[in-house]
């Protein structure tokens, strides 16, 4: 695919790229339809992103878009599309730069004009009539957008700023091909199907009040998955050598101090005052562990120092970026933090990265690792932040593992290994993370004493697996569809009676159960049997149901239906000896 750059020439674009060229090429067809429908509208930001595209917009007082104008404006697409319009870039300084947009009615482009660095190239692409200022590049004509949607209406700030105005955002969806347009509208059909929040509300998980925005309500068959999850997690932490601490929830302004956070991620934490002093409540639990290390004198043969913290933490997000599980301001962090030494670095690196690995295996998750960089709000010498990249470089290589630099997006405490998780529905989401650190051990001047009786300075070690409880449960819902494995199953086994004349064996086998330590509930009420099943299947999507009539009773055994919807007449102690194995071995 031809595509045209800023300054002027046309090349074939690398094939990585193509997606967010046409991406952004259609946010430009989008904004010029808009703009022959409503011309009076102005424009502010429209740029692709990884999923598609958008464009924000002023509209004049009194109109406004919503979904149901979305087939006039992608009909109005469609006909520019059909007309062939060539892209053309030029490049003005920037007095005739402003004065172009202000003839043209831009007042956001001027505005925008005034951020840009003095010697900044300010370019415009155009086609046809519209004229918008733009980097690109794009596609050569209108004809080679092929394939699109617009997806949703939604409010944005102008510049992401509360105190400006609320603009509306019109997003959309771009392809090469209608083919590959029509399969990402059916893996947005299957991922609406496995919505989080909506199976989160029809098995009675989890909820969310008004009384606490972003501050999730766990409900019992959302604490049998937590508990379950949280069992595995703590029998890992015994198995690769972690000792389990608990840190407090609120600490002293003077610890943030400190540890640099108080400098650093102020905007993101919550206060408060105890005793006419400054205290913040934890957005993460490394200070906590670095006091932990520091209550006693530490040799070097006490290291590797591993402290697992499964630490509830509170973070500051707006709430317009609030979203079911997947973005809260309350959550508990799979956390821990290794004190080690610097010959450990590619040992203990290794171990870490084979415990995330092994939960990803345990529930399936393919994943591709990123090595981050040093951001530009870093604390710490060079030095210490060339050790620190180095040493996991060496790790990573160690390992043999493929792996991308991104950079500039570490901690601003040290680099980190961060881990993305792909779902059934090919997303990503980054979950686990590896940061080494050299900065809060200086920070709390922490020390052992080495082999010559020298003090040295140990090197931390944050990571996580997870990422936190409450994303990994989110994730794990809509990877699962909500029929999650027997053994995170809110409920293992339903049992069903036919009749009033069958309800005490029911009763009888579920004692047998709950006495195997199996989670069951016995579906008592006057419904017909194929209601209870319709609703066992549906809507609690429990692996296992246990159907009881008269003949079950009578021979003192159980018919049994699986999510293959097939019903199997079982030996009552069989089936327990089964389904504990089951559960024990974590299977599936």
């Amino acid at each position: 695919m031809k595509v045209l750059y800023n300054d002027g020439h046309v090349a074939e674009c690398p094939e990585d790229e193509e997606l967010h060229v046409i991406r952004h090429s259609a946010a430009h067809i989008m904004a010029q339809a808009i703009k022959r429908l409503y011309p009076d509208a102005d424009f502010a930001f429209g740029p692709a992103t990884d999923n598609g595209f958008y464009y924000d917009i002023d509209l004049p007082e009194g109109q406004k878009i919503s979904e149901e104008d979305f087939p006039r404006i992608e009909e109005e697409m469609r006909k520019i599309c059909k007309e062939n319009l060539k892209f053309e870039v030029y490049e003005l300084p920037r007095e005739e730069a402003i004065r172009h947009m202000q003839e043209r009615g831009e007042k956001y482009k001027v505005e925008h004009i005034g951020d840009l660095p003095e010697d900044a190239r300010i370019t415009f692409y155009k086609q046809g009539e519209y004229v918008d200022m733009c980097v690109g590049p794009h596609i050569t004509y209108t004809k080679a957008l092929k394939a699109f949607k617009l997806t949703g209406v939604s409010g944005a700030y102008w510049k992401g700023d509360k105190n400006n105005k609320m603009l509306t955002r019109i997003n959309g969806i771009a392809f090469r091909s209608k083919d590959e347009l029509e399969a990402h509208l059916k893996l947005l059909e299957e991922a609406e199907k496995r919505d989080h929040r909506k199976i989160g509300q029809e098995m009675e998980l989890f909820m969310m009040n008004e009384a606490g925005p972003g501050f999730p309500f766990w409900l019992p068959n959302g604490m049998r998955i937590r508990n379950s999850l949280m069992q595995y997690w703590m029998e890992m932490q015994d198995k690769f050598g972690y000792d389990q601490v608990q840190t407090p929830i609120i600490l002293s302004r003077k610890l943030w101090e400190t540890s640099g956070h108080w400098d650093h991620y102020k905007e993101n934490m919550y206060t408060t005052k105890i005793d006419d002093e400054d205290y913040a409540i934890k957005p993460m639990n490394c200070p906590g562990a670095c006091l932990i290390y520091k209550s006693k004198p530490r040799s070097y043969r006490d290291l590797p120092l591993k402290l697992a913290e499964a630490g509830i933490d509170h973070r500051h997000e707006l709430r317009g970026a609030l979203h079911g599980l997947f973005r809260v301001r309350e959550f508990q962090q799979d956390d821990a933090h290794l004190f080690i030494r610097p010959d450990q670095i590619t040992e203990q690196v290794t171990d870490v990265a084979h415990l995330i690995t092994a939960y990803y295996a345990q529930f399936g998750f393919p994943y591709r690792v990123e090595l981050s960089t040093r951001p530009d709000n870093s604390m710490g010498s060079d030095e210490d932040w060339e050790r620190a990249e180095q040493g996991l470089k060496d790790a990573l290589e160690a390992m043999g593992v493929d792996y991308k630099i991104n950079p500039g997006d570490g901690a601003f405490y040290g680099p980190k290994i961060d881990f993305h998780l792909q779902d059934c529905l090919g997303r990503e989401w980054q979950c686990g993370t590896i940061q080494l650190d050299f900065q809060l051990p200086h920070n709390f001047q922490l020390e052992y004493t080495d082999k010559d009786g020298s003090k040295k300075q140990p090197i931390m070690i944050h990571r996580a697996g997870f990422g936190s409880f409450e994303r990994f449960i989110g994730m794990l819902i809509e990877q699962y569809a909500g029929k999650f494995p027997t053994w995170l199953s809110p409920c293992q086994v339903k049992i069903l009676p036919v009749s009033e004349k069958t309800r005490d064996y029911a009763h009888q086998v579920a004692d047998r159960l709950r006495a195997a330590k199996v989670r069951v509930k016995v579906d008592d009420r006057d419904e017909k049997i194929g209601y209870k099943i319709r609703e066992a299947r549906s809507i609690d999507r429990v692996p296992y149901m246990l159907i009881i009539g008269e003949k079950e009773a009578e021979a003192e055994n159980i018919s049994v239906r699986d999510r293959s919807n097939e019903t199997v007449q079982r030996d009552l102690d069989d089936f327990i000896a089964d389904i504990t194995a089951e559960i024990e071995e974590r299977r599936g």
